[in-house]
């Protein structure tokens, strides 16, 4: 799909990181944009610092009843929806036999079930129209998960399965699906626990949000399957899911120990 003036697009996590990089780009294109997250200031401030006019949609998304009543109202502001992105996650890096449950339960809501729900919310006006495109936004950590981020991993992978099987279950309904495997990006996500972030994390280097964002539309408007970045995540993909072991050598070699203590 061509996203252009006039294209209408639901972006949840739209406060910041990759979320706000996106919501932007396709403002700058001229696309209304339904900008979904928790805090109502931020999301008028954003509405306010963007082209056009926005629609702040102040919503917990791990609250399927919230996410399906913003859906909605969107649809009915904007007269409609074309592209939703299921973008909004947070983390928390810890071992699993430390990691308090609340912990694991929040990242599975908001993560895993905040997809669902977003995805589920959007489905019957996607359908209706006979048109449109999902973007799923998991990570390199749903390919291969790390020491310290079982949880999270686990929440990304559930993403990775759902979009997959999701793609081809619209086949021939007009809407289709993009799953997202960033790395490391540039944003606020591990801002509350930058003290206790693994080794393996802090040998890596950030890339930009607006630079995904950019390769997003560019997915979107090619309907690609996968979209990885940087590249070298699909080099991962590929490596562990042909040997597991080989990638786990390679991981630690670039990374350190901490990232694969384990080789065999």
């Amino acid at each position: 799909m061509k996203i252009e003036p006039g294209t209408r697009a639901v972006v949840t996590g739209a406060s910041s990181g990759i979320g706000r990089a996106l919501a932007a780009a396709l403002a700058h294109r001229g696309a209304q944009v339904g900008l979904l997250a928790r805090s109502l200031r931020e999301l008028e401030a954003l509405a306010d610092a963007l082209p056009g006019l926005h629609v702040a949609l102040p919503c917990d998304v791990g609250d399927a009843a919230a996410v399906q009543a913003a859906t909605d109202r969107f649809v009915a502001e904007a007269g409609g929806v074309d592209l939703v992105v299921a973008n909004a996650g947070l983390t928390h890096y810890r071992p699993v036999a430390t990691q308090p449950l609340g912990e694991i339960e929040q990242m599975t809501r908001v993560n895993w079930l905040g997809t669902v729900y977003t995805v589920h919310a959007a489905l019957p006006h996607l359908l209706g129209a006979r048109r449109g495109h999902i973007v799923v936004v998991s990570s390199g950590a749903g390919l291969r998960s790390f020491p310290g981020a079982a949880a999270y991993g686990a929440t990304k992978a559930a993403q990775r399965g759902f979009s997959t099987a999701l793609r081809h279950e619209l086949h021939g309904t007009g809407v289709s699906v993009t799953t997202v495997y960033p790395g490391e990006i540039a944003t606020a996500l591990h801002d509350h626990e930058h003290e206790r972030m693994p080794a393996w994390y802090q040998s890596g280097s950030a890339r930009p949000a607006t630079t995904l964002a950019a390769k997003i539309v560019k997915a979107v408007e090619r309907d690609r399957r996968e979209l990885y970045y940087p590249p070298e995540v699909r080099l991962l993909g590929a490596v562990n899911g042909v040997s597991p072991t080989l990638a786990d050598r390679m991981l630690h070699r670039l990374r350190g120990a901490s990232a694969a203590p384990r080789l065999h």
